[in-house]
């Protein structure tokens, strides 16, 4: 027999109590604990089971090396992301908005794992089977290898993956199944967690990779607890707008690859597409001889991505000015902004201010202070800068503009798409000049960036 009780649980670690408590101990968040019904069972039925051989430790010298082995998806993007593959035996959550693509691209690599005869299961808790096909019918043909499965119980799960034995399985969506053994409902902090222990135990103990989908908060986060994150191998977000035609996928944990890599996606009506060159992507579309746009560049992982910065700088009307960011830590813009104002004497603090990274991308490294630096001073002094040109740099709090990593290489992607001039640290110039066919202006602070735009950065008809 099973007696019934009620524990606290926090909605963002999964700390257990037994009563309600404002703080969590575990994150120190405010008002993430819930109450959930758990089933205790009682010591007599644990002692009939048998007891299996303990595990024996291994001295680490003894252990054979060997590398991971990889399964390619198909799809160039995906592969980078997950650091060359699928690995076998991993359990990769992928979590974006509603409506983004999850299933989409999921949906595209069981079409081309079948395709080379791999037996795919594909098990959906929100979609019935016709509807599966409907959504599979505009993707093209699909070999008769995979397997659908509209099921929500765990257990008659593992038996059907037992059964067939996939080499891939994906859950559509954890936040759907449910185990018996725990009485809560599903999508609750108990369920989701215990199913994915579950479905982690499956992913080790029969070498089967298991993608499973999470929904996420208006926060942006999985839901459920935050040890979810931390059961798994691979943690994906899915970003973009939903009515926007670009998503970007962006690893936040790979125990198995860099965690810096993206990729970028084009939905269209077949399902979603790779931008082979994001840069170019990004750059669709930029204004010409137009103040306060400017364009910078980012590493993501081994990748550089251009991307435009746009501000619009004016007076303001409020006793506060107004700050607004999109694509960027609006802390780091108010930053720069007071950087600007006591190094460079930019009047700032009597204006509006509006920064956008344009195309919708969210970029945090550091190199893309100097681009934002540089597209408010050329909207503050209504001086367009030349759409040739192209800033990345760090600026520090002395207005000093410090050195970045991988210039070289951000100046030879900056050469492949027709940029003439690139302005960067004056430290990393040297390494930068190796680069023919381009010129290379080194900078120190944001003084003579100012002076550039004013002077020798403004395009001349």
């Amino acid at each position: 027999m099973a007696k019934a009780k009620s524990l606290y649980f926090c909605q963002n670690c999964g700390f257990e109590s037994g009563k309600w408590m404002g703080q969590c101990p575990g994150c120190h968040e405010w008002n993430t604990f819930v109450e959930e019904p758990v089933a205790v069972r009682r010591g007599g039925g644990a002692a009939a089971a048998p007891k299996k051989e303990r595990a024996k430790p291994v001295r680490l010298v003894e252990i054979e090396p060997g590398e991971a082995s990889r399964i390619s998806t198909g799809i160039r993007e995906l592969d980078r992301v997950l650091g060359g593959g699928i690995v076998r035996g991993s359990l990769v959550l992928v979590g974006g908005d509603p409506g983004i693509g999850k299933s989409t691209l999921l949906l595209q690599v069981c079409r081309n794992l079948t395709a080379s005869g791999r037996k795919i299961l594909y098990i959906s808790g929100e979609e019935s089977l016709q509807q599966i096909r409907m959504r599979a019918e505009r993707m093209g043909q699909f070999a008769s290898s995979l397997l659908l499965l509209c099921e929500t119980n765990l257990e008659d799960i593992r038996e059907t993956i037992a059964r067939h034995m996939p080499e891939m399985v994906v859950i559509d969506s954890i936040q759907t199944m449910y185990n018996e053994n725990v009485s809560a409902a599903p999508g609750s902090v108990s369920q989701v967690r215990e199913t994915t222990g579950a479905l982690l135990q499956i992913a080790k103990g029969m070498d089967i990779s298991i993608f499973i989908v999470g929904h996420v908060t208006k926060e942006g986060v999985v839901a459920g607890p935050r040890v979810l994150e931390h059961m798994v191998d691979t943690v994906l977000y899915f970003e973009g707008e939903r009515n926007a035609v670009y998503r970007v996928l962006r690893s936040v944990k790979n125990r198995f690859g860099s965690t810096n890599e993206i990729g970028v996606f084009e939905m269209q009506s077949s399902g979603l597409a790779e931008v082979e060159n994001p840069s170019e992507y990004m750059l669709s579309g930029k204004p010409q001889n137009a103040s306060g746009s400017v364009v910078t560049c980012s590493m993501e992982g081994t990748r550089p991505i251009l991307v435009e910065v746009q501000a619009l700088v004016c007076r303001s009307s409020l006793a506060f000015p107004r700050r607004t960011a999109a694509g960027a830590d609006l802390n780091r813009i108010n930053l720069l902004m007071a950087v600007l104002e006591k190094r460079a004497g930019l009047p700032l603090s009597a204006y509006d201010a509006y920064i956008n990274l344009a195309g919708g991308i969210r970029m945090n490294e550091p190199a893309v202070d100097l681009g934002i630096a540089a597209a408010v001073i050329s909207s503050c002094r209504d001086c367009p800068v030349d759409e040739k040109m192209i800033f990345f740099g760090e600026v520090g709090l002395s207005g000093e503009v410090r050195a970045v990593s991988m210039a070289q290489q951000r100046v030879r992607e900056a050469k492949k798409l027709g940029f003439e001039t690139a302005v960067l640290p004056e430290v990393c110039r040297r390494t930068a000049e190796r680069e023919e066919g381009i010129r290379v202006i080194g900078v120190s602070n944001v003084r003579e960036v100012l002076g550039l735009i004013s002077a020798g950065g403004v395009k001349r008809s």
